[in-house]
């Protein structure tokens, strides 16, 4: 069995250099990437001429400005990052089939049995950074036996300390205070001298890949810093405030001393690189597609040929639905003519569907867009979006009949009857169906109800295809409602009445004179506090409801119907 062979490759200016392939300036300028970390405008991600003069990862804003007034920013966009790294893997694909995401810069690729496809290797890596350079990308490689290994090799290779003097002293050493013997002793990092931990460095050319023999993992680790085993910060800190800043100082560590003063996440990611512990590269699971296709011998042109044509592929498009326990939300339809050309529609449903009698109807209300021209060739269908569905337990004719008698029994109260079968909702969410394949999806709406008081706030309108209808009664008002709300409109009082707050006698509205009948009130309302309206500035409003001599009721109110000074305003009709 051939050895286990790991790449890790890292895109260090993946944010900006995706920035730049968009923008394609033909002489590139300095970019950086400005995220918001803890309130503050923070540099993400620098291109290789903004890190030329001077900037680099994690500096303020303000800082980067100053040192270079005419900087190009892009704020930070995570998640079409994510998706551009998605592409990446697939780009990975041509090197193994085991490919995993190592967010936000990262692919982690299994080589194992695949690299002398490729020459070996060094032919991989060669490869590897001619695309990357094709496609302006910086990039990082390593190779090693574990994942963990090859981590670190392409994040810290670059920060490995000097090889050791060959009596294996260091001149620093406190027995050696001679002067000519220091100034021959091998000079060693400010990282091991007790300052900060080296940060990965970015790469230029392929002086950034590295390849670890088989079986040396530990050769290659022990002179790489203590982040290079994917440890958190916290941890790194404390273990360098002991003195321990290369892997090889927490090797020669008793497992059971380390794993008791640092955690056993430290002693996890040890071992998983040194391969002690088995570390699987995971690939991501390839999406769901639901799609199928019929060829004919010869064109058709007929819509009674398409149906039947179709009709033979929506079995085999639920069955495949079915398999998977999912539902199609959005169903394309294409038809490949014999002149070359594509004719295609899309088919919205209200809710997810795996059936050939639900799909059918609306497949046919679109059919009239298709042109056949000369004559189709193929047909195919394709589940643009699904969702999962549920299996319905069907009840017995007990149930049925209990449910039916309880509905009855409440529908008087409630308006909907709790006997309503699954067929009934089906039925509504295919008129929903058919109705938005004609006027469109957005223009289908429903109202739900809302946690206000104030009228016009007491429902909200949402999509009818990505909503579920209220479940339950209506919730009752603290008093009678207008059938008709509107915006509040404003009404003529003139005489003595005009500026007061009881009811006026007589009163204009809409060019029309009304006589007051009767009126009944006030009923009083206050806007919600915590909420900016225009419409409530002036807080409490007096409602009445008013019957005319001619018999319309109206309701009225007296406040600041969105104006300056207080006065009459309509804002319902009752029925």
């Amino acid at each position: 069995m051939a050895a286990r062979r790991i790449l890790s490759l890292w895109f260090p200016r993946l944010a900006a250099e995706r920035v730049q392939r968009l923008r394609r300036d033909v002489v590139p300028a300095p970019l950086v990437v400005v995220g918001d970390v803890g309130g503050a405008q923070v540099l993400t991600s620098v291109s290789a001429e903004a890190e030329a003069v001077g900037l680099r990862e994690g500096q303020g804003l303000r800082d980067a400005t100053a040192i270079y007034p005419n900087l190009l920013t892009a704020p930070a966009d995570p998640l079409n990052e994510a998706r551009f790294l998605a592409v990446m893997r697939r780009w990975a694909g041509r090197f193994s089939p085991w490919v995993a995401e190592e967010a936000p810069a990262g692919l982690m690729i299994d080589l194992s049995g695949t690299a002398h496809l490729f020459g070996g290797e060094g032919a991989v890596l060669a490869q590897v950074f001619q695309d990357c350079a094709d496609m302006g990308l910086t990039v990082r490689a390593g190779i090693a036996d574990t994942p963990g290994a090859a981590w670190g090799l392409a994040r810290y290779a670059q920060a490995r300390m000097a090889p050791p003097l060959a009596s294996g002293r260091s001149g620093d050493a406190i027995d050696q205070e001679a002067r000519a013997t220091r100034s021959r002793a091998a000079k060693r990092r400010g990282w091991e001298r007790g300052g900060s931990p080296p940060q990965p460095a970015a790469a230029k050319g392929a002086e950034g890949a590295v390849i670890s023999p088989p079986g040396r993992a530990r050769e290659a680790l022990v002179d790489l810093p203590l982040a290079a085993l994917r440890l958190e910060a916290e941890a790194v800190d404390r273990l360098m405030r002991l003195g321990l800043r290369r892997v090889g100082d927490i090797m020669v560590i008793p497992r059971a001393a380390l794993a008791r003063r640092f955690g056993m996440q430290t002693l996890r990611r040890l071992d998983q690189a040194m391969g002690l512990e088995p570390e699987p590269v995971s690939p991501a699971r390839p999406p769901m597609h639901f799609a199928v296709r019929l060829t004919f011998p010869d064109p058709i042109g007929l819509r009674s040929d398409v149906e039947a044509g179709l009709d033979r592929l929506l079995a085999p498009l639920c069955a495949q639905l079915r398999a998977k326990g999912r539902g199609v939300r959005r169903l394309a339809v294409q038809a490949f003519r014999a002149d070359g050309g594509v004719a295609m529609v899309e088919v919205g449903l209200a809710r997810a569907a795996d059936s050939p009698d639900r799909l059918r109807p609306l497949i046919h209300l679109k059919l009239e867009q298709i042109d056949a021209g000369f004559g189709i060739d193929c047909l195919r269908l394709e589940a643009l979006a699904t969702e999962a569905v549920t299996a319905q337990q069907h009840r017995g004719q007990i149930d049925a009949t209990q449910s039916a008698m309880a509905g009855a029994a409440s529908g008087a109260a409630s308006g909907v009857g709790q006997g309503a079968g699954q067929g009934a909702a089906h039925a509504l969410d295919d008129l929903i169906g058919r109705l938005g394949a004609r006027l469109g999806h957005e223009a289908i709406t429903r109202l739900h109800p809302a946690d206000s008081h104030v009228p016009a706030k007491a429902a909200q309108v949402l999509m009818a295809a990505w909503s579920v209808a209220h479940d339950g009664p209506w919730p009752a008002a603290p008093g009678p409602r207008p059938l008709l709300l509107m915006r509040p409109e404003p009404v003529d009082v003139s005489g003595p009445m005009e500026g007061r707050s009881d009811p006026p006698p007589r009163f204009r509205w809409r060019r029309r004179e009304y006589a007051v009948r009767m009126a009944v009130g006030p009923e009083r309302l206050q806007p919600e506090w915590w909420l900016e309206d225009p419409d409530w500035r002036s807080g409490a409003r007096d409602y009445w409801r008013i019957e005319a001599e001619d018999g319309e009721r109206l309701w009225l109110f007296f406040g600041q119907g969105g104006a300056v000074n207080d006065g009459w305003y309509c804002e319902g009709v009752f029925s």
